[in-house]
């Protein structure tokens, strides 16, 4: 009953100001966690980036910035986390209201702009909270930063020992020119400047790459090819997108920034088929955009992903979402005959 009020109070209330309550709600154990745990089945298992993660449902950047809440995502079902956006110096983001529930399209719009603590105080965090689970640091320049391969480098060294893979962030379409990075010779000399500091450090911390879900088509092999080439280890498959379909009904649908949730979903499965054609089994796919509910998120696994990563579900499911999801796909394993469910990434590719 509790958590039915609070839930209830949160979807009313201004987004950015829910999402600060949640925050609190969470670090401060005010939501009894136990009550939403359940058993994950073995079946459900990924080996991928030299883990075992115990299921596929990752808790995507965005929701917790500064990694603050990280272990009780963990006690909520996810198979990992991702902290972050990171930035190296600390900044406030782009002026508020900066962040829009498309409620009747199960979508949100946000054009935040990388708000966070800066990276010594979320290393500092996340060396006082040793993650119980596997973690993973999203990092990125600050908007107004001289030498964006810099502010990455500096992200890069810092967080390197501290979580189980550094994802790079060149996706965002609320930090100015960031998406630029996207063109060829720009991203293989940001991708080769990080792998040197890699190999300066001696480190083997697994390196993704967070991609747009608005490149061309064209473009999709040419950056298979780059991160294939500059050895990177997984690829996040899809930030958030500007375009806006012409479906979306909500009144906030007009607003400028990066629109995330339901409406994704086909568009998402698309990219990720497209990649995995390419990409096969030789590095693997974090497939995010739209994943709600077993069915969606079993269509991004047989398109292409190895695991999954959500946002805006976890805004309007609430904080049982991961675990039905898990006992969703469990089912539809066993429905569509499938004994694991890495025995279903890629099947729609075939």
């Amino acid at each position: 009953m509790m958590y039915e009020i609070i839930s209830s109070l949160l979807k009313k209330a201004d987004p950015e100001l829910s999402h600060s309550l949640a925050i609190k709600f969470l670090k401060n154990n005010f939501l009894p966690l136990q009550l939403f745990t359940s058993k994950i089945s073995k079946k459900l298992e990924m080996n991928v980036l030299g883990k075992t993660f115990g299921n596929p449902i990752g808790l995507a950047a965005g929701f917790d910035k500064n990694a603050e809440i990280y272990n009780s995502i963990f006690k909520l079902g996810f198979g990992f986390a991702e902290v972050g956006t990171v930035t190296p110096l600390p900044q406030s983001g782009n002026p508020k209201p900066r962040v829009f529930r498309l409620a009747e399209d199960r979508a949100i719009i946000n054009r935040l702009g990388f708000p966070g603590v800066g990276m010594l105080q979320v290393k500092t965090t996340i060396d006082n909270n040793k993650p119980n689970g596997i973690l993973g640091v999203n990092i990125g320049p600050n908007k107004d930063s001289e030498s964006k391969t810099e502010d990455y480098l500096k992200c890069f060294e810092l967080f390197c020992n501290v979580c189980d893979y550094i994802c790079i962030n060149i996706s965002s379409p609320n930090t100015p020119n960031l998406r630029d990075l996207h063109e060829k010779g720009r991203i293989e000399e940001l991708l080769s400047s990080i792998k040197s500091k890699q190999k300066e450090l001696n480190n083997s911390t697994r390196i993704l790459l967070k991609i747009s879900p608005d490149i061309s088509e064209k473009n999709i092999p040419e950056l298979a090819a780059i991160v294939l080439d500059k050895k990177i280890d997984g690829v996040i498959l899809t930030n958030t997108t500007i375009n806006r379909d012409s479906s979306l009904i909500s009144k906030n649908k007009n607003e400028m920034g990066g629109l995330s949730g339901e409406p994704l979903e086909q568009s998402s499965n698309l990219i990720i088929k497209q990649f995995y054609k390419i990409l096969k089994n030789k590095i693997p796919i974090i497939g995010a955009g739209g994943v709600h509910d077993g069915k969606s998120a079993f269509a991004k696994i047989k398109s292409g992903a190895s695991l999954l990563q959500l946002y805006t579900s976890l805004v309007y499911e609430g904080p049982y979402v991961a675990n039905k999801i898990n006992e969703e796909l469990e089912e539809l394993l066993e429905l569509e005959g499938y004994e694991t469910l890495k025995d279903a990434v890629g099947k729609d590719c075939i």
